[in-house]
């Protein structure tokens, strides 16, 4: 039996390619702010939700997308964890670029949901996890990625200190992001960037520079 949140995805959103990474058919809406107020009508008693980022293709994780799917020697055979995933979307381009197994986490059950659907219809299997991942060890995966997740500071400390742990326990890890505030440039290289089509609801712009980093030590 399909669950709530799988539901409520459906019938608010309508699959699609992602602007930027036509591989890809996700689960989209058409009006962010619309979506969140549904999202806390669903829950009542004036619960606060996270904003539905699940619902749209954002534009770092097009842009890590794309470096993944043009870059499939980087992932074919590995293992690979993708961070506060989203729609999926990355993920999803890892295991159409080859990965032997791809993991997903999340902490919105929305998002869960939303991967889930993802994953289906694009005939690609990825594992969801729906839990806060950034104060464990380690993952088990040889390429860990994250993108658009250097949005706020306290996030940002978070992500970082789990993202040097999994390059410490041997990881290659990616970062997409689109000139977000808290990104650590100090500790990034830089291996892509693009010019990818965004909504400009959400980025109050039709295009956004979009990068792909590596971090490094």
């Amino acid at each position: 039996m399909e669950t709530a949140a799988t539901a409520f995805v459906r019938a608010h959103t309508t699959p699609g390619p992602a602007p930027f990474v036509p591989e890809v058919t996700l689960h989209q809406a058409r009006d962010a702010f619309g979506l969140w107020e549904q999202t806390e009508r669903v829950h009542g008693g004036g619960v606060v939700c996270p904003p539905p980022f699940w619902a749209f293709a954002w534009a770092g994780g097009q842009a890590l997308a794309r470096y993944l799917l043009d870059n499939t020697g980087l992932v074919a055979g590995r293992d690979v964890f993708d961070l506060a995933a989203g729609s999926g979307l990355v993920a999803i381009a890892a295991a159409k670029a080859g990965a032997a197994g791809v993991a997903a986490s999340e902490i919105d059950g929305y998002a869960a949901a939303a991967i889930a659907l993802n994953a289906a219809v694009n005939e690609v299997s990825v594992a969801v996890h729906l839990d806060d991942v950034l104060d464990r060890d380690r993952v088990a995966a040889s390429l860990v990625l994250a993108g658009d997740v250097f949005y706020s500071a306290e996030l940002a400390r978070r992500v970082l200190a789990f993202l040097d742990r999994a390059r410490a326990a041997g990881a290659t890890v990616l970062v997409g992001d689109p000139g977000r505030a808290y990104l650590p440039r100090e500790r990034l290289a830089l291996v892509a960037s693009y010019r990818v089509p965004v909504s400009r609801a959400l980025e109050d712009a039709d295009v956004k520079e979009a990068t792909v980093w590596r971090l490094a030590g």
